[in-house]
Formats: C-alpha cells, structure tokens, sequence
C-alpha cells in the first residue's frame, strides 16, 4: 500500500497512513495519487475499519510548492494541466469509503488545508496554524475547498478565511469547529489513533453506509468545484499579481499588489 513517500501501518482496525516529505510534506499529483492509491487499497482491507492520516515532519501539509511553480514558469519550462491533473487525483480521495481522522499536528496551509477538510474529522493542537491562503497569494482557494470548508465551518467563517486567507492558529480553528479536539501537540496522533479506535468499534458496514449517505452530495460537488477552481487558477496564474503573491511569501514580506 505505502511507498517511500506514504507509509501505511496496521494496529488492530486501525490504519495510519503517513505523508512522508518532511518537514513541509508539499503536495504534488503524484503524492495525492500515490495516497489515493494507499486508501483504496484500504478500502479492500477488511481488517482496517478507520484511517489516520498523519504527517512525518514539522508540519501536516504546507500545501503545493508553488514558488517552485513559479520558478519554473519564468524559465520557460513546459508545464501541464496541473490543478487539473492534481485535482483529478484529489477526486479520488473523496470517493473512498473508510472514516478519516487527520492529526494535524503543524501548519496546514492551502491545499494542506484542503487535504485536511478530506478527512471526516480534525485533530490539531494550538501550535498548528491553519489557512486557505490562496487570495493571500493572489490566487483562487483549490483542492476542493471551496466545497469543502463551508460544510465544516458555516458559509461566512469559510467566506471569510478564503477571501483574507488569514492563518488561523489551532486554538481558533478549534473554536470555529474547523477542528473537533485540541489536544497538546505530542499527543495529537495518538488522540486521532483513539478517535479511529472509536469509529472502528462499530458495525464497518454500518458506518460505511452512513457516511456514503452523509457525503451524498459531496463527491459531485466537490468533482465540479476543483473543476471551476482548475479554471480559475490557470488563468490567475498568469497574472502579475500571482507572481507578486508568491514572490512575497517567499520573502516573508506584505505583497503590493496592482490589480494586475
């Protein structure tokens, strides 16, 4: 199931399966279709009833290297459909069946945040710190968030953290709901491990139909929502201030962006 960048590891009915790219863990198609693969093989594994999805490293996931992104646009590298095609393997993700805890024991930003909402339930601690920080960047929230993010958190706090892309530390993401426990950061795995010891006491049939009732809705919207937010990023990233954005976070420095 796991490769070098995923590992996947069994105790009793419980499967955690780890991103393996420290210390950021940045996302790419490749990482998010090689854990696709890593839960649907999950999925046929009666033994595994629920799944954590921890993180080696400093941080859960800081998201896609999009300065990389930038670099290589500027040396005038061919590039693919990449949120396409990263957003295809995404697809996947919400299509699995198992429950999902993630133990977000560091940052999630951006698509690191969309990959957190993935999962049916959040475990974070008040050091970590938590963004949709796409508009920030000057470019459009991805990774399905646009779907996902208001389920969790209502329509205006999701508003809100998209349109600013402000960072919200663990403590606030908690209080808002983005977050079901907050625990001391060297214990968040093990607080997500027991909560998927928990999930995995009842009938696996059960929960299994339950949540494909509960997420009903999701995967088509969540299939057309990638699709626009594809779209969208395509066409910002080609634009002054996308590169500004990017350039500035690098930095650690305010971009000034011109509208342009």
């Amino acid at each position: 199931m796991g490769n070098e960048e995923i590992g996947v590891s069994i105790e009793g009915h419980v499967a955690t399966v780890e991103l393996k790219r420290p210390p950021n863990n940045f996302l790419d198609a490749d990482l998010i279709s090689h854990l696709a693969s890593a839960l649907e093989a999950l999925d046929d594994d009666k033994q595994c009833r629920s799944i954590v999805l921890a993180a080696a490293g400093k941080h859960f996931c800081a998201g896609a290297n999009l300065k990389k992104r930038v670099d290589d646009d500027a040396a005038g590298k061919p590039q693919t459909a990449w949120p396409r095609h990263l957003y295809h393997e995404a697809q996947r993700l919400v299509q699995t069946r198992k429950p999902i805890v993630a133990a977000v024991h560091g940052s999630a930003i951006g698509a690191g945040l969309g990959l957190a909402l993935v999962a049916d339930f959040r475990v974070t601690c008040k050091e970590a710190r938590l963004a949709a920080n796409f508009t920030a960047l000057g470019y459009h929230p991805g990774f399905g968030m646009t779907v996902t993010l208001p389920r969790v958190v209502g329509h205006q706090r999701a508003r809100w953290l998209m349109l600013t892309g402000r960072r919200v530390p663990g403590d606030e993401a908690y209080a808002m709901g983005l977050a079901d426990r907050l625990v001391e950061q060297d214990k968040v795995r093990r607080v997500a491990q027991e909560m998927a010891a928990e999930l995995a006491k009842s009938g696996p049939l059960a929960v299994q139909a339950a949540r494909e009732t509960l997420n009903v809705d999701l995967v088509p919207a969540f299939r057309a929502a990638t699709e626009r937010e594809a779209f969208m990023q395509q066409m910002l990233r080609e634009t002054n201030d996308f590169k500004e954005g990017v350039k500035a976070g690098f930095d650690r420095r305010e971009p000034v962006f011109t509208g342009t």
